[in-house]
């Protein structure tokens, strides 16, 4: 354990490091105080809280630190009640101001359709960064808070900020892999989303990126026997995004992103986004994607072509993915222009002048998020 003038430095390790366990390092941080914890090559099983000023967590790479966890919403609590979403999270981190970079951050829990939603990182803090690290889950990976201004069913928001007043956060999340299937990035923060390699499980066929064995899930090997499928939910795979801001805020823009499905996704199974309240924003620019994604390109909250006209999403120069693409896309961006024809009629025309006054926006938020 280091103290310099300006930071408090701390190493967690598997031996060898001030502390073995990842939240017990957290703990040793007075909350005043800047911090950077380091941690070392490993799978870290435990549920993180964070709660601090200013603190930084520095990896080992991605897959090299992982943190792994497998709480999830439908799990029977103590009291009878369920866990729900909000309490379901692998790594919550509040505060101030959090650094996140260089790890791997997942949940474990397994099918959606079995253990409901179970968060792997709950970003609350009101800087957020995130750079070189993989987000990896089923259902509601990622939550960029805050929580919308009212829930929509009894307790629906039980967990750290239930009781709490709802803030704009803002985050920014730099060459991140992030993994799921329904509303799996969602929340009401500006967040910008740049060069991230971002894919949809293959829900259809039983297919979970990296979770079957993580840590024994609730759900083993991350699978369903076909006839426990609703037929209705072989149909569609998963909605990248489900937003709940106000029509003033920036809401999520993804920039230079590659987005796709697993090995095994059908044609048209996938759709962008789905607005979790009515005034949901989601963009999508210079992004490249596969075949996966459905025409229509966004769906309504109660289906497909239901009609969201308080909603502001929209795409600009996205390109169909042309070969394999990397874990930031690379080479996934000399393919043609998708054709947007198809799109949903309340899914907005964004111009290349739109284009240039929404990524000026993030441009802010990189700002504030990065220092600069």
């Amino acid at each position: 354990m280091k103290g310099g003038s300006n930071m408090l430095e701390i190493r967690v390790a598997k031996s060898g490091g001030d502390f073995s366990s990842v939240q017990e390092a957290i703990e040793a941080v007075p909350y005043e105080e800047s911090a950077k914890i380091v941690i070392g090559e490993g799978v870290y099983r435990e549920k993180i809280f964070c709660e601090k000023k200013d603190i930084t967590f520095v990896g080992a790479g991605i897959d090299k630190t992982v943190i792994d966890f497998d709480d999830y919403a439908n799990e029977v609590m103590p009291d009878g009640s369920k866990r729900g979403t909000f309490r379901s999270y692998t790594a919550f981190f509040g505060g101030k101001r959090v650094e996140v970079r260089d790890m791997t951050i997942r949940n474990s829990a397994g099918d959606g359709r079995v253990v409901g939603q179970a968060v792997a990182v709950y970003a609350d803090a009101d800087v957020c960064l995130f750079e070189n690290v993989e987000m990896n889950g089923c259902q509601d990976t990622l939550f960029c808070a805050p929580l919308p201004r009212a829930e929509r069913q009894k307790n629906g928001f039980m967990g750290p900020r239930v009781m709490t007043e709802r803030r704009l956060t803002k985050q920014y999340y730099k060459n991140c892999i992030i993994t799921g299937d329904v509303d799996f990035i969602f929340g009401g923060a500006d967040a910008v989303f740049d060069d991230c390699k971002i894919t949809c499980n293959d829900r259809q066929h039983g297919g979970f990126a990296d979770l079957a064995g993580a840590s024994g899930g609730a759900v083993a090997g991350g699978k369903l026997d076909k006839d426990q499928i609703d037929v209705t939910e072989r149909l569609v795979n998963g909605y990248v995004t489900a937003t709940c801001g106000r029509a003033e805020d920036l809401g999520f823009v993804f920039r230079n992103c590659v987005i796709t499905g697993a090995k095994g996704c059908e044609e048209g199974s996938v759709f962008l986004g789905r607005p979790w309240r009515e005034e949901a924003r989601t963009v999508f620019l210079n992004c490249a994607c596969d075949k996966s994604i459905a025409p229509q390109r966004f769906s309504g909250w109660g289906g497909i072509t239901k009609d969201e006209p308080e909603t502001f999403y929209g795409e600009f120069g996205t390109r169909l993915i042309e070969g394999e693409a990397g874990a930031t896309g690379a080479a996934a961006f000399g393919g043609e222009l998708v054709d947007l024809s198809g799109k949903n009629p309340w899914v907005k025309d964004i111009d290349e002048k739109l284009a240039e006054e929404l990524s000026a926006r993030a441009d802010e938020v990189v700002k504030v998020c990065a220092g600069k």
